[in-house]
């Protein structure tokens, strides 16, 4: 049976090491200490939530529609891929931004009532 490599410890959600690697044509085996990849060490949700935002191609519109939710819970989800990747979310940038809100609702990507809503947020 084969498992999805953990990158946090289900125990105390420490970083995993890798020991062995081998392969399964010739089945050599490597020993030591590798290194999961970033994403390895992503929950499930995060990334779920990658996945999603790939496949739509960072349309927000559409990954609103495809996860059932608003469009500041879509981008608070980015924000916390972006933190839990080591990278820093800047609050002022993160906020919804007045321009941004107007914008589409001048592509009519959302209705009147939506944007009053993000910009009462």
């Amino acid at each position: 049976m084969k498992y999805e490599l953990l990158g946090k410890c289900p125990v105390c959600d420490s970083d995993m090491k890798v020991t062995e690697l081998t392969c399964n044509a010739c089945h050599t085996v490597m020993k030591g200490q590798f290194e999961p990849c970033k994403f390895c060490k992503l929950s499930k949700q995060h990334k779920y939530f990658i996945e999603v935002f790939i496949k739509n191609r960072g349309n927000i519109k559409e990954i609103e529609k495809e996860l059932a939710v608003s469009y500041p819970t879509v981008r608070n989800k980015l924000e916390e891929v972006i933190e839990a990747l080591g990278y820093k979310v800047d609050t002022k940038e993160s906020s919804i931004n007045r321009k941004e809100v107007l914008d589409r609702l001048s592509k009519g990507e959302i209705n009147k009532e939506e944007a009053l809503k993000l910009l009462s947020e």
